[in-house]
């Protein structure tokens, strides 16, 4: 858990590092649950700081930590989002990955999804772990690992 003095902190640090940026963004801060601190940023020019698939905004978050981090000795984490695109992007795999489940334990033939990141990939994982018509298997070297979602024997 944040001390107040620590949340203080890396709001001031994280607002100076967006002022520094020259886009006109507005910063939200909302409450840590379990060691994570959501930052919800919001901004016209999004794809500027979200950039191909997201890879823009998992850099700016791998930077921030590395700042953060020289600057609170406490443990913790943030999450940081751009105008809700990660909240899109999880709704989106958990349709892709039920769909796709659906057509596999229909069609008894596997499919392969895109290459995703391990955090896109443990969210199929999570979504479809219950079910009991279908497996999921990751394959593949980085930066090319893929779900392959199978029907059960």
């Amino acid at each position: 858990m944040l001390s107040r003095e620590d949340l203080e902190k890396i709001k001031n640090i994280v607002r100076e590092f967006f002022q520094k940026t020259a886009l006109d963004i507005d910063v939200d801060f909302l409450p840590e649950k379990e060691g994570v601190l959501p930052i919800q940023i919001k901004t016209e020019e999004p794809q500027i700081l979200i950039g191909e698939g997201g890879q823009t905004l998992s850099d700016i978050q791998r930077l921030l930590k590395i700042i953060l981090r020289r600057k609170i000795e406490t443990n913790f984490y943030i999450d940081l989002d751009i105008n809700d695109y990660k909240k899109r992007k999880i709704e989106y795999l958990k349709e892709l990955a039920k769909n796709t489940a659906d057509e596999v334990a229909l069609t008894k033939q596997e499919k392969q999804l895109p290459a995703m990141t391990a955090y896109e990939r443990r969210v199929v994982h999570l979504e479809l772990a219950e079910r009991q018509d279908i497996t999921t298997e990751s394959i593949g070297q980085e930066p090319e690992i893929r779900l392959v979602i199978k029907p059960r024997p």
